[in-house]
């Protein structure tokens, strides 16, 4: 399979475990459009019934309705039995990079929400360790972003902003702030530090929230949950960038 035959293998496979009547978390990116988009077949099809989405980001919500996926909010349902998203990189205690979209503050909200939050990837997401393959993204207040650009060096991380002189602004109106620390010895350590910035208003770090991990590889699709040795799924992960 190619990537995004992972990516759509993985995301169906997700999609099985949607029950009717049930409240469940679309999220954002490009392998979670594959879920969004099963979800609304499977409607279509008669074999899920009286659903109700919450967004992860205004783009989802507007496919979502395009798609025909009836729509709530979390002032409306504030628990969530079951959301479906995405990751930029995984390490093998389902610690979590996301916000290569930039929906993270949207998607941590709607995860910690979650009963249950199902992770949808291809293999080149899987890492030994977190900041290997992918920045840390940190959503930012416009107005704090020289200060906390200053902070995030103190830590010793590389800091671009995202989108340079014309900055992408998140569903917020928030800036964000690529860090690449390189591997991180300690996530829970950082996902502290960050959390206690008034200016920081998200980070990309997504700690104990994943609860089962379903990847797509060329050998077909694989799902282990929290507890599981996942050893045999990440044996092939290539650790001379470590």
């Amino acid at each position: 399979m190619d990537t995004q035959q992972q990516k759509r293998a993985a995301a169906v496979a997700a999609v099985a475990h949607v029950r009717s009547g049930t409240i469940v978390g679309l999220g954002h990116g490009s392998t979670a459009a594959f879920a969004v988009r099963r979800i609304a077949e499977r409607l279509e099809e008669g074999s899920l019934t009286n659903i109700l989405g919450v967004a992860c980001s205004m783009a989802v919500e507007e496919s979502a309705v395009r798609l025909g996926i009836p729509i709530t909010s979390l002032d409306e349902h504030p628990e969530i039995d079951l959301t479906i998203d995405g990751a930029d990189e995984v390490d093998p205690a389902l610690r979590l990079i996301k916000g290569g979209g930039g929906a993270l503050l949207r998607e941590k909200i709607v995860a910690r929400a979650s009963k249950r939050e199902i992770i949808v990837v291809d293999a080149g997401k899987l890492s030994p360790a977190l900041g290997i393959r992918f920045a840390l993204p940190v959503e930012v207040l416009p107005l704090a972003s020289r200060t906390e650009t200053r902070y995030l060096a103190s830590l010793g991380a590389a800091v671009s902003r995202r989108g340079g002189d014309n900055p992408v602004m998140t569903d917020q109106g928030n800036y964000i702030l690529d860090c690449r620390f390189g591997p991180l010895d300690d996530p829970e350590a950082l996902s502290r530090l960050l959390d206690a910035r008034p200016g920081i208003m998200a980070h990309g770090l997504f700690i104990d929230l994943a609860t089962d991990l379903i990847v797509g590889d060329p050998r077909g699709v694989h799902h282990i949950t929290r507890g599981d040795d996942p050893s045999g799924l990440f044996a092939a992960v290539d650790d001379s960038q470590a």
